[in-house]
């Protein structure tokens, strides 16, 4: 599970003749109920002389965030952000260093005006050490297919070997063991770029060194994909996996007996849900898999998330309460009206009895107007298709069926999956199905996107320059060498 967003780099543009004055760096703050969020776009044009952009959102430590087209018509600037289903509309001034405008994200839509701080474009850095870059000492495709009913178009990238290692003779043909990469929650790239970090491609140049192929794909709606990411549930996402395994074995070039699959966060549940219908799966590897209840796994997620921030532990023990009946009432309101009014007086009833300080510590709320957005953000979010699903999944449904090899690795510093709880279950169910090839490692000092942390909260992921921990990759790749043949 993870915070933020990922975006798609399609980028495109329509402007007039005045759109050279559009180029520059344009700030504001967005107002969300609640808060204040800053908000910086970089607009450019491109080699081919077409406009693009990118934003920030500083507070949330994400930078270049891609924007999907730039739009200038007569006096209006519009950006379109296609991976949030996104989009920023503003009204120019006559000087065109400022703009009047909204922006919207969904079915929600808040005020943010514009100025144009900077003639010059400049965008925020990264040191990114380990991102892989060409020349590679393998062969890198770029492919496509389609789900079976032809519905959905994945991109992906395959990485595989040069001839040598792990390669197996079949008649004439040569093949190879493969990794299917899954990702975590919220809308994914087939990187998982998050806060300008691709752990899925560091992993991918890890292990087709290695002699083992990777398949990375891009989620729904993300990328080259197609189809609809905001109404799919985990089970939609468990049939675009399936997807990803028939077009593999489909290859001339992929052993059918050695694929695998690692899946992250989310994608640490999905594995398990395939892995037990699907007897071609050879091993899966968990990366911050759920073991525990999803509505357990949730509870303890808001509450290690919120003590990462600072909140203390006496006022957290008493937003568990309120954070628990909350998760269960609101899915299963009739609908979002009445879930908004169920939650606000389940709230006042928490309020009556905690001290004010302990209700603004952990929630925001000081009157009635930060009381309402607070619930309503709970109901906006815990409302969609996906929650409705995801949270009513318990991993042992699936990690008791499993019989291949499983390697589970979490970090010990992980405030989004904790550690201890989830590597025990996962230990306990897999072990029910008197499975004999279980590796389960809580790793040292690693966060939820297996880095090393100081802070290890969730801010802290695009401060650091490591993508992903080597010693979790060599781990991983001596687990699967070990287990292809």
């Amino acid at each position: 599970m993870k915070c933020i967003i990922s975006f798609s780099a399609a980028l495109c543009f329509y402007c007039t003749g005045f759109s050279q004055n559009i180029i520059g760096n344009w700030e504001g703050k967005l107002n969300i109920p609640g808060t204040n969020l800053p908000i910086i776009f970089h607009i450019q044009k491109d080699s081919t002389d077409k406009l693009t952009a990118s934003f920030d959102s500083p507070a949330q430590k994400a930078y270049n965030i891609p924007c999907s087209a730039v739009f200038v018509k007569t006096d209006s600037l519009i950006v379109m952000i296609k991976n949030i289903q996104g989009k920023y509309a503003g009204l120019l001034s006559t000087d065109q260093k400022s703009t009047i405008g909204t922006w919207y994200q969904g079915a929600a839509s808040f005020p943010l005006n514009l100025n144009k701080t900077s003639e010059i474009v400049t965008i925020k850095e990264f040191k990114r050490p380990q991102t892989p870059l060409p020349p590679f000492p393998y062969d890198v495709e770029e492919l496509s297919y389609e789900n079976a009913d032809g519905t959905i178009h994945f991109g992906a990238t395959l990485t595989m070997p040069f001839a040598g290692e792990n390669e197996k003779v079949v008649g004439k043909s040569k093949k190879y063991p493969v990794v299917l990469l899954i990702t975590g929650s919220g809308q994914q790239d087939r990187d998982e770029t998050i806060f300008g970090h691709k752990p899925f491609a560091v992993i991918a140049n890890y292990l087709t060194r290695k002699g083992i192929a990777v398949l990375r794909v891009d989620d729904r709606g993300a990328g080259k994909t197609t189809g609809h990411f905001n109404t799919s549930t985990t089970k939609d996402f468990a049939a675009d996996v399936e997807a990803g395994i028939r077009f593999l074995q489909s290859r001339k070039d992929i052993d059918p007996q050695q694929i695998g699959l690692l899946g992250h966060s989310e994608g640490g549940i999905i594995a398990p849900m395939v892995a037990a219908q699907n007897p071609a799966i050879a091993f899966i590897v968990l990366l911050a898999g759920p073991g525990i209840k999803i509505t357990s796994l949730m509870e303890q997620q808001s509450v290690d998330v919120a003590k990462a921030s600072g909140v203390n532990a006496n006022d957290l023990a008493q937003y568990r309460l309120l954070y628990r009946s909350i998760v269960t009432l609101i899915p299963t309101a009739k609908d979002t009206g009445l879930a908004l009014q169920k939650t606000i007086q389940l709230v006042k009833q928490w309020e009556a009895t905690h001290s004010a300080t302990t209700v603004f510590n952990t929630t925001g709320i000081k009157d009635d107007k930060s009381r309402t957005d607070f619930a309503r953000t709970f109901v906006q979010q815990l409302s969609t298709s996906w929650f409705n699903y995801f949270i009513q999944i318990n991993p042992s449904d699936y990690l008791t069926k499993v019989k291949c090899p499983v390697l589970a690795l979490n970090g010990e510093k992980d405030i989004q999956v904790a550690a201890k709880d989830n590597l025990k279950a996962i230990q306990q169910n897999l072990s029910k199905n008197k499975h004999a090839d279980i590796t389960i490692k809580q790793l040292p000092g690693l966060n939820h996107l297996f880095q090393h942390c100081t802070k290890c909260s969730i801010e802290e992921y695009g401060d650091l320059e490591e993508s992903f921990s080597t010693d979790a990759l060599q781990i991983i790749g001596d687990w699967i060498q070990k287990r292809i043949h």
